[in-house]
């Protein structure tokens, strides 16, 4: 006879269909509603299906102004996922050999990961407000007129922005590339210096096209944390906002289901990224497979 599933199966599955509700539901009704017609409101019952909203949102001029913003927030996370892959791969190539001290940077370079997101961001922006007063102190008794005249402050998305984002992203990126080589095989470069190869041609040839999978996964998590990094940009960002930044403010003052479609837009891209990104690594694991 065929064993029966215990009466916890049942329950631990209906545990997991609430739970699946309760973290997808949200995004669902968001998708579902910015569908509706242009008398659409914020709740259920849907007033027609269109893409109205979109349509507005892509004309620009409603309540939402998303140009500025999403250019802004899609060139930063494409500089912070750069940084965060190439940092991530020189630390994991340090960190292969012992040195003095490794430790204790190792846990200074991912304390950020337990550090209050919004504490990060206040501490940035104390730092870049000192380093203000600081610059005006110089330009005064230096006697330089533009600082004088024209200095506001270096607070900005490629300044401190763009520091606030790295604590949260290079973090993640150093441990995957840590467990990455861990568990590399030194016995593919070590026949590859013994066949005449540089150190250069080694890492090149070699260890990259080895690792290049994983840098596709850093990749993937330095451009998405990024993108969608709120609470340290709060504070860092001086006069520009960030794409999640104007969605915070405008939060509170919407009345239509434009905000939705920028909410089911956004989530489509980082969707369709993701895909992109992965489908391009299995095409790569299956390529080394065949080599």
């Amino acid at each position: 006879m065929a064993d029966r599933r215990p009466r916890s199966f049942f329950g631990l599955s209906l545990f997991f269909a609430v739970f699946l509700m309760f973290l997808y539901g949200p995004m669902i009704s968001i998708l579902v509603l910015s569908f509706q017609g242009p008398e659409g409101g914020l709740v259920f019952p849907m007033n027609g299906m269109s893409l109205h909203w979109f349509e507005r949102l892509w004309a620009g001029g409603g309540q939402v102004e998303i140009g500025s913003a999403l250019r802004r927030s899609f060139v930063l996370a494409l500089v912070v996922m750069v940084l965060t892959v190439s940092i991530s791969v020189l630390a994991g190539l340090a960190f292969r050999r012992r040195f003095r001290g490794s430790t204790v940077l190792l846990y200074v370079a991912i304390a950020s990961l337990i550090v209050p997101s919004i504490v990060v961001s206040l501490g940035i922006a104390l730092e870049f407000r000192l380093l203000d007063e600081a610059i005006k102190d110089f330009g005064a008794a230096a006697g330089i007129g533009w600082i004088q005249n024209d200095f506001v402050s270096v607070l900005g998305p490629f300044t401190s922005g763009l520091g606030a984002h790295l604590t949260w992203t290079l973090p993640f990126g150093l441990l995957i590339m840590f467990a990455v080589f861990n568990r590399f095989d030194p016995a593919y470069e070590e026949a590859a210096r013994d066949l005449g190869a540089t150190p250069w041609q080694t890492f090149r040839h070699v260890t990259l096209p080895m690792i290049a999978p994983f840098l596709i996964g850093v990749a993937v998590f330095g451009f998405t944390l990024s993108w969608d990094e709120l609470a340290r940009s709060s504070q860092v960002m001086g006069a520009d906002n960030t794409l999640p930044m104007q969605l915070a403010a405008k939060t509170t003052t919407v009345t239509d289901p434009e905000i939705y479609a920028l909410g089911t837009a956004t989530t489509a891209g980082s969707v369709l990224l993701v895909i992109v990104m992965f489908t391009l690594a299995s095409l790569m694991q299956r390529r080394g497979g065949r080599g």
